[in-house]
C-alpha cells in the first residue's frame, strides 16, 4: 500500500487523496506568480525539502487546505538539491495557491540556508515554516493566523503529533499556560526540565513579520543540523512577547531515511557547532549567569546522546565528533558542569566522564 494511501486511512477528514505525480523532469531555477490576485497574502509558508519525492504530494496537498480562501496564502518552496521529482511536484501543485514561489539549489545549501533563502519572500503579516516530509489538519494555518492577530504577539507555538509507521502520538509544547500572552524568557527555565528551548523546531507554530524585521528569524547559515539551537534560543531571548495556543495538528513524520535525524555522516558533527554558538548567545545576554546552568544541562545531554549516536559512525567521524564535542564541552563553566554532572542518569554520566576528564571539567 502506498504512502499516500496509509495516510488517507488514518487522516479521514481529507477528502480527497494527495496526488503523486512521477516521471516529470527537472526544471532550472523558477519562480511561479499565480495571476488573478492582486491583495497581499496573510501567511507565507517557507517549504525547504530534499529528496522528499514520496511524501511531499501529502505536504502540498495539506497546505492547499489551510484557507477557505487561498489567496490568504503565498507557498515559498526551496527544492535543496534533490535527485527526485521534489522540484517537478513543486511546480505541479503551484497553482493551488493564490502565490507561489518555487527556489531551486543545484546542491544543496542546507535546512539552514534553505530556510533563509524563503525568508527573503515573505509577504503579509505572517509566515511560518514547513519541511517536506510532514503534514497538517485543514485550517491549522487559519486558526494560527487568527490567534496572532487576536494576541497581537510576536508568535505563537503549538503541540505537535509524530507519526512513525502507523503510530501516532500527542508531544505537547511544555509550557503550563496555554491561550494567554507570556514572556519568551520566563519559559527558557527551570535547568533541569523540558522548557521551551528544548522545543526548538521552527515548524510547530506561526511568526510575526516584525521577527524578521528585528533580525531574530534567519537561520546560521550553513548548518545542517541543530541549526535550530542558536535560533530558538535567539527568539526567546529577544522577542517580546509569545503564547502557546491549541490549534489542528501538524504531523511530523519520523523514521524518514533521509532526515537528519536518522543520517550517521559528517554532518552531524554541525551539532557541537550549533551548540557553541548557542554559548555564544548566552555569553553575550544581559542575564547569562541566569541561562548558562540551562544551556550546560543541555549541552551535556545532547552531547551524551550524540555520543552514543557516534557509535554506528566511521572511526574517523567517530574520532571528529569526538573532538568536537570536547571543544564544547570545555567552553561550559566548570561549576556549573560540576552541579548538573551530579544530577544525569548513570549512562550519561559514564559517556561523558572520558571527555570531560580530558576537558579539566567535570572531573
Amino acid at each position: 500500500m502506498k504512502t499516500w494511501e496509509l495516510e488517507r486511512i488514518f487522516e479521514s477528514h481529507l477528502s480527497r487523496t494527495p496526488s503523486v505525480h512521477l516521471g516529470v523532469h527537472h526544471q532550472p531555477r523558477t519562480r511561479v506568480t499565480i495571476p488573478g490576485t492582486m491583495r497581499t497574502p496573510l501567511v507565507t509558508v517557507i517549504l525547504p525539502a530534499k529528496d522528499a519525492g514520496p511524501y511531499i504530494g501529502t505536504t502540498l496537498e495539506t497546505l492547499a487546505r489551510q484557507f477557505d480562501d487561498k489567496t490568504a496564502l503565498k507557498a515559498v518552496m526551496i527544492d535543496d538539491g534533490s535527485r527526485d521529482d521534489t522540484g517537478a511536484l513543486m511546480r505541479r501543485y503551484a497553482d493551488h495557491f493564490g502565490d507561489a514561489v518555487v527556489l531551486t539549489n543545484p546542491r544543496p545549501k542546507g535546512l539552514a540556508s534553505a530556510r533563509n533563502q524563503g525568508l527573503e519572500h515573505v509577504d503579509g503579516d505572517f509566515f511560518c515554516f514547513l519541511d517536506g516530509d510532514d503534514w497538517m489538519q485543514p485550517l491549522r494555518l487559519q486558526v494560527l493566523a487568527g490567534r496572532m492577530r487576536e494576541l497581537d504577539c510576536d508568535f505563537v507555538r503549538t503541540d505537535h503529533v509524530t507519526v512513525t509507521g502507523t503510530k501516532r502520538m500527542l508531544k505537547r509544547a511544555p509550557f503550563p499556560w496555554r491561550e494567554r500572552l507570556a514572556a519568551p524568557r520566563d519559559a527558557i527555565l527551570p535547568e533541569h526540565e523540558p522548557t521551551m528551548v528544548d522545543y526548538p523546531f521552527a515548524w510547530a507554530g506561526m511568526f510575526h513579520r516584525r521577527v524578521i524585521d528585528q533580525g531574530l528569524a534567519r537561520f546560521s547559515p550553513g548548518l545542517f543540523t541543530a541549526e535550530d539551537r542558536p535560533w530558538i534560543w535567539r527568539l526567546h531571548l529577544n522577542a517580546q512577547s509569545f503564547a502557546v495556543v491549541d490549534a489542528p495538528a501538524l504531523l511530523y513524520r519520523r523514521g524518514v531515511s533521509s532526515s537528519l535525524t536518522q543520517v550517521r555522516d559528517r554532518r552531524q558533527l554541525d551539532f557541537a557547532r550549533a551548540m557553541s554558538e548557542v554559548v555564544d548567545i548566552v555569553e553575550a545576554d544581559a542575564d547569562a549567569e541566569r541561562f548558562l546552568p540551562k544551556i550546560t544541562w543541555t549541552a551535556l545531554a545532547l552531547s551524551s546522546r550524540h555520543l552514543v549516536r557516534a557509535r554506528r559512525m566511521t572511526p574517523a567521524l567517530r574520532a571528529e565528533m569526538r573532538a568536537s564535542i570536547r571543544g564544547l564541552l570545555g567552553r561550559l563553566p566548570a561549576a556549573e558542569v560540576d552541579a548538573v554532572i551530579g544530577r544525569l542518569d548513570g549512562p550519561r554520566r559514564r559517556v561523558l566522564a572520558p571527555l570531560l576528564r580530558t576537558t579539566g571539567v567535570g572531573a
